[in-house]
C-alpha cells in the first residue's frame, strides 16, 4: 500500500514551558511494498516519526495516508519492530510470536500456524520451543520481527533494530532482511543512522535534517535486491548520503 507522510509537524512542551519543534513540516512517501530508509542525525526525531505513523503519538498538523485514506489503527494493520526485542523471557518462542494474535482473539490453532509460517520465513523454525534467553542477540531480534510479520501488516516500521548488535552479528541481519523482504507484503519504513545500512535494505533513502526535521534529500537505490555491501554503486552512493548528512 502506497504511504504519504503529507506536512506533518510535532512539538514538544517541555518542563519549563519551552516548546521544542521537533518535526517540521515532514514530507515523504513510499510506494506499495517499497522500503523506505529514513537516515539522520542522533536526536532529530526518527522515533517520533515512526510513533506518529504506528499511532502512538498525535501529530499537531499534517496527514498520514495509505493509498488515499487517513492512516487509522483501526482500519490499517502496522507492524512495529522496535531497537530492542522486547521479549516475555517466561514465554516461548512460539508464544512470543503469537502474543499478538492472542489480544486479537485469534483462535489457538491458527496462531500456531502462522507463528510458525513467520518464524520459518525468518530462519528460526528450529526455535519455536526454546525460550529467548537461550537465544542470540540477533536471533532474539529475529523473533521481535516475526512477532511484527505475524499480524500480517501492511505497514511494517522498524526503528534501528539492528542498532545493538555487534557489527559482525547485524551484517548477518541485514543479509537476512534482505534474504525474506520480497516475501514481505508491507510498505517498510525503516529508520537508521547508519548510511551504507540505508542504502544496502532499501528502496530508496530520505535524508532527514537535524531538529526541527525536513527531508532535505531523497535518493533512488538503483539496483537489484540481492546485493553486497561492498558493491562500489552502494559505497559511493553511501558517499553522497553522507554528504547530504552533512558529515562530511
Amino acid at each position: 500500500m502506497r504511504l504519504e507522510v503529507l506536512g506533518v509537524r510535532k512539538e514538544f512542551l517541555l518542563k519549563d514551558g519551552v516548546r521544542l519543534p521537533v518535526l517540521a513540516g515532514l514530507t515523504f512517501t513510499v510506494p506499495s511494498q517499497g522500503f523506505a530508509a529514513l537516515v539522520g542525525p542522533s536526536g532529530c526525531g526518527k522515533s517520533t516519526i515512526l510513533n506518529i505513523l504506528a499511532g502512538l503519538l498525535e501529530s499537531d498538523a499534517g496527514e498520514i495516508r495509505i493509498d488515499g485514506q487517513r492512516l487509522s489503527r483501526r482500519t490499517h494493520r502496522i507492524g512495529y519492530v522496535f531497537q530492542k526485542p522486547r521479549l516475555l523471557n517466561w514465554r516461548t518462542v512460539l508464544q512470543n510470536v503469537e502474543f499478538g494474535l492472542r489480544a486479537d482473539g485469534v483462535p489457538a490453532a491458527e496462531r500456531a500456524e502462522r507463528a510458525r509460517h513467520v518464524l520459518g520465513l525468518v530462519g528460526l523454525d528450529g526455535f519455536a520451543g526454546e525460550y529467548p534467553l537461550s537465544l542470540s542477540g540477533g536471533m532474539q531480534q529475529r523473533v521481535a520481527i516475526a512477532r511484527a510479520l505475524v499480524i500480517e501488516p501492511q505497514v511494517l516500521l522498524m526503528d534501528e533494530p539492528f542498532s545493538h548488535l555487534d557489527e559482525l552479528t547485524a551484517r548477518g541481519q541485514r543479509q537476512e532482511l534482505l534474504r525474506f523482504r520480497d516475501k514481505i507484503n508491507a510498505t517498510v519504513v525503516f529508520v537508521t543512522h547508519n548510511a551504507l545500512e540505508a542504502v544496502y535494505l532499501s528502496d530508496c533513502v530520505d535524508v532527514l535534517s537535524a531538529r526541527p526535521t525536513t527531508v532535505t534529500a531523497e535518493f533512488t537505490i538503483d539496483a537489484p535486491r540481492t546485493r553486497r555491501m561492498d558493491d562500489p554503486y552502494l559505497i559511493d552512493l553511501q558517499r553522497t548520503v553522507i554528504r547530504a548528512l552533512g558529515a562530511e
